[in-house]
């Protein structure tokens, strides 16, 4: 209730912000809020963050405002968002914490810092080093590292594999143990999911499924119950007529050249009407779809992905490196890439953009995540690309927010406390410059040009992350970025001059 909150007039801001601080009261003022439920934005508001909690989400009178005698919630220090817009903290359904690419290292903050830059509060980890990542979760838990808070889904198939549905339900019981918040599965065959799923629905882990072209389909993820079906490898394998692609004679799977050249090939073999009985028994089953549209574009335009503009600044070398076609990296398979592969891809696209339209409209959960660390996708830029795919696909600008906000935070099992601007929920917000309805660009940390009085202006950006009750600067933490890929290049340069 407004009653609970001591009111005064609109004074200065009591004190700079500092990033990377907690404050005991921290009010965000006079923004536009666009919660992640899908409703229209609405404003202006103030926010009241208490600790890590919104306290109170607190809408003003315009007209007082104007004529300053709106009454306002007191803080400790306050962030001015008058022209702004406010939304949840972005939460990115599919990351991956790295520190090396292709066994060469990497700082983790690079990794960390751009996803803060790019206003991500939040990321399922689903791949990396297990025991690494747990202790960052905990450290990003109790606000000693600058980094989104993580859900760590851990690897089931690390070596020994689990050969046998035992071997199955105790690696379940093993990662329980460990401290997962759940578990990434690759290939794997059909008594090994159901075992795995069986125990995993037991200790309450969640699962995330990236299917390959294996023994396993969609139809195995609904009968058993996977909480998230990653890419879209297995959904429309699932209602080709003859139960495969139609693979020529020389294919060889494990050639990434081979596997994604005809990835591209395999929406058009599915039949529509078996398709949408697919999509109807995920949205019964409850099985979410996360579907990673970015992490192939370079497949339908390698042009673009290779020269993206903030690969000039931005690009770490160890991270370059591994974006070059090489068969050793994985997802580096760009080896005699043709305009034919490219056409392909992009009627993949329209029948997969077609498919993902489908599914929510028949009722189906849709999240975002980016997988960036492959194929020319870097950390935080590849969400925010993954968001304007979404509205190409036809979403309205405010699902695709809610698809990366509310649907996410329901994803991972945490929409009573995630991926809402409301009160009780957790302080993971962001404070745009600019109409993130109106341009998806804006989000980008570099920030775009636009026409004012007929001149170019600089606005956009994620001024402020807000994660747990942290401010982070957006321009500060992308600064830093900066920094530390200008000295990995000059350490570069240095040591090749020295050979």
């Amino acid at each position: 209730m407004l009653s609970l909150i001591t009111f005064a007039v609109f004074a200065q801001t009591r004190q700079k912000i500092e990033s990377g601080k907690r404050y005991p009261r921290l009010v965000i003022r006079g923004a536009m809020v666009v919660d992640g439920n899908g409703t229209p934005a609405s404003g202006p508001k103030d926010i009241v963050i208490e600790g890590n909690r919104i306290a109170e989400v607190v809408p003003l009178d315009p007209v007082a405002l104007k004529e300053g005698r709106a009454r306002r919630p007191e803080g400790d220090a306050e962030i001015d968002a008058a022209g702004k817009y406010v939304l949840p903290g972005l939460i990115n359904a599919h990351g991956h914490v790295q520190d090396e690419r292709g066994g060469v290292a990497m700082p983790v903050d690079y990794c960390l810092k751009l996803w803060l830059a790019c206003g991500i509060t939040t990321v399922r980890d689903v791949g990396s080093d297990m025991k690494k990542t747990l202790l960052l979760r905990e450290k990003s838990a109790r606000g000693e590292v600058a980094a989104p808070r993580l859900f760590v889904y851990a690897l089931f198939a690390q070596r020994p594999t689990p050969r046998n549905a035992e071997a199955a339900r105790a690696r379940v019981r093993e990662l329980k143990e460990a401290g997962a918040d759940g578990i990434k599965i690759l290939g794997t065959d059909r008594d090994i999911l159901s075992a795995m799923l069986d125990e995993a629905h037991k200790v309450g882990l969640r699962v995330a499924h990236h299917v390959g072209v294996e023994e396993t389909n969609a139809w195995d993820d609904i009968k058993f119950g996977t909480t998230t079906i990653e890419h879209w490898y297995g959904i429309p394998d699932a209602a080709i007529p003859s139960g495969r692609q139609n693979f020529p004679s020389t294919y060889n799977y494990n050639n990434e050249v081979d596997r994604f050249r005809y990835a591209g090939r395999l929406w058009r073999e599915a039949d529509w009407d078996k398709l949408m009985e697919v999509l109807d028994g995920m949205v019964e089953s409850g099985v979410a779809w996360d579907p990673t549209l970015v992490i192939y574009e370079a497949s339908r335009d390698l042009q673009r992905a290779q020269s993206q503009p903030w690969f000039t600044d931005l690009l770490h070398p160890v991270l370059e490196d591994y974006f070059r076609p090489d068969p050793a990296h994985h997802g580096s398979y760009f080896i005699g890439w043709s305009s034919t592969d490219e056409v392909f891809w992009k009627e993949n696209y329209r029948i997969w953009m077609r498919a993902l339209r489908e599914f929510e409209q028949r009722g189906g959960v849709i999240g975002a995540g980016e997988d960036a660390g492959f194929i020319y996708q870097m950390y935080g830029f590849g969400l925010i690309r993954e968001l304007e795919l979404h509205q190409e696909a036809g979403f309205h600008p405010l699902k695709v927010i809610q698809h990366a906000t509310g649907n996410n935070a329901r994803i991972l099992g945490q929409q009573e406390n995630l991926g809402r601007v409301r009160a009780g929920f957790a302080a993971d917000l962001i404070v745009v410059n600019g109409n993130p309805l109106e341009n998806f660009k804006v989000l980008y940390p570099t920030g775009i040009e636009e026409m004012r009085d007929g001149k170019a202006v600089k606005t956009g950006g994620v001024e402020w992350t807000i994660k747990d009750g942290i401010p982070y600067h957006g321009p500060t933490l992308l600064n830093e970025v900066k920094q530390m890929v200008a000295r990995a290049r000059a350490e570069r340069k240095a040591k090749a001059a020295q050979r």
